[in-house]
């Protein structure tokens, strides 16, 4: 998100689609297609290397869990906010990553719920 928002705020509402949707490169295919990758499609492949990351990470329980997510519903609400209210932002890209942040949130909060079942499960006398 911090990228995209370095990109919205350089330019105006109405070059932020076309600067995202500008191929950076194109490659030919086999079929005689050719295929393009965008400045949009890179930062949607980095959100989800990093929603793996944080997927991995929101298996851990403890303090900091708790505080990563958190951070997570903090970020989530900052997109949302951004996504409705200011121009630059209301893009399909943005949006994927606000989509991105809220699955993030939503599993961390179900992986600690389940972990924390199961070690209640373990530990006491159901």
């Amino acid at each position: 998100m911090v990228i995209y928002a370095i990109i919205a705020f350089i330019g105006g509402a109405d070059t932020v689609a076309a600067r995202l949707a500008d191929p950076l490169f194109e490659i030919g295919m086999m079929s005689g297609a050719t295929w393009g990758l965008t400045p949009g499609d890179l930062i949607l492949m980095l959100a989800l290397l990093f929603l793996f990351v944080e997927m991995v990470k929101s298996s851990d329980t403890g303090t900091a869990s708790i505080i990563n997510h958190g951070m997570s519903m903090l970020v989530f609400v900052i997109g949302l906010v951004l996504f409705l209210l200011v121009g630059q932002f209301a893009t399909s890209v943005f949006f994927l990553l606000v989509l991105m942040a809220l699955l993030d949130t939503v599993a961390g909060f179900i992986v600690t719920i389940v972990a924390a079942r199961r070690d209640l499960a373990v530990g006491g006398d159901v």
